[in-house]
């Protein structure tokens, strides 16, 4: 300990070293005692078993992310999907949906009518102590940067990769709203370098948020309407339906990905674990790359 304190006001760059070595070596003794049984575990059951049990306990959208590489093992195995209720976020988000948990009583009830739609699910239930033989929410625990994309997260969970251009999410036409430019945009991940003042030259803006997300974004494009959506089927319908959608990394965004509507990401500069793959699909850190990419999926025509 006093070697490392030296060489901390000392020797700054050979401290920097020591500090990298260490932390390396701590990452390998943790994967090691906590992780590496489970990913073997988990790479038995996926070649040995016809049927597996999945468990996730949320975000919601994390859920939607999963889907990818669930819907690639389905081709093989009948796959059943446990969710998790009311565990709680270790950190404080301001005007979470789920007061506090990555998933609550009530966004289990909004979500099951999508999730249940899903054909490569073979059943979906609350997790109530059901065997499990791939727990998804390995990827928050695992001694690695999860800061890449996260559908890729359960690609080194299972060991499975997919061709994420292709969509992974299955739902019909909103039987209303069609061919609207569709905006969802919450109060967390947003990015301070932009704002949306300059849609306001613009028609058919409808928000699918929450009413206080609505009123204050409202704030920036008056002219901005609200549908509000019964569940988050519904919400998907309308993304399925829309000429194409604007959100922030958040539950409507995954959506948007996994079903390969045109889109554009408003990205998260301080946890950019979302990007979008495939055509007509857009990110953006500063306002004039929004503006130019929203200019470009309006003039663009439908395929």
């Amino acid at each position: 300990m006093f070697k490392k304190y030296i060489t901390k006001y000392f020797n700054r760059k050979n401290y920097l070293n020591l500090k990298s070595e260490e932390k390396i070596k701590q990452s390998i003794i943790s994967f090691k005692k906590y992780h590496e049984e489970k990913i073997l575990n988990i790479q038995k059951a996926i070649k040995n078993q016809s049927s597996l049990n999945f468990l996730h306990s949320g975000n919601l959208g994390d859920l939607i992310y999963s889907f990818s590489v669930i819907q690639e093992l389905s081709k093989t195995h009948k796959c059943n999907f446990f969710i998790q209720t009311n565990k709680k976020i270790p950190i404080e988000y301001f005007k979470h949906p789920a007061n506090g948990y990555y998933i609550d009583e009530r966004m289990l009830n909004l979500f099951l009518p999508l999730i249940q739609k899903q054909t490569f699910i073979t059943k979906i239930e609350k997790y109530t102590n059901q065997e499990i033989d791939i727990d998804l929410n390995l990827f928050r625990t695992l001694p690695v940067n999860i800061c890449f994309n996260s559908p890729r997260w359960y690609f080194h969970i299972t060991g499975v990769q997919v061709d994420l251009s292709t969509p992974y999410l299955e739902v019909d036409e909103h039987n209303e709203l069609k061919d609207k430019i569709i905006i969802h945009r919450t109060f967390r991940h947003r990015n301070q370098f932009i704002n949306y003042k300059f849609l306001k030259n613009f028609d058919d803006l409808y928000f699918i948020g929450t009413n206080d997300e609505y009123l204050d974004l409202k704030k920036e494009v008056p002219n901005l309407m609200i549908y509000e959506c019964k569940d988050f089927l519904e919400m998907a319908q309308i993304i399925k339906s829309s000429k194409f959608f604007i959100g922030n990394q958040s539950i409507a965004y995954p959506m948007a990905e996994a079903l390969k509507v045109p889109r554009l990401l408003e990205a998260e500069p301080f946890f950019p674990v979302v990007q979008p793959i495939g055509k007509n699909a857009y990110d953006f850190y500063y306002q004039p790359h929004f503006e130019k990419f929203f200019k470009i999926l309006y003039q663009t025509k439908g395929d």
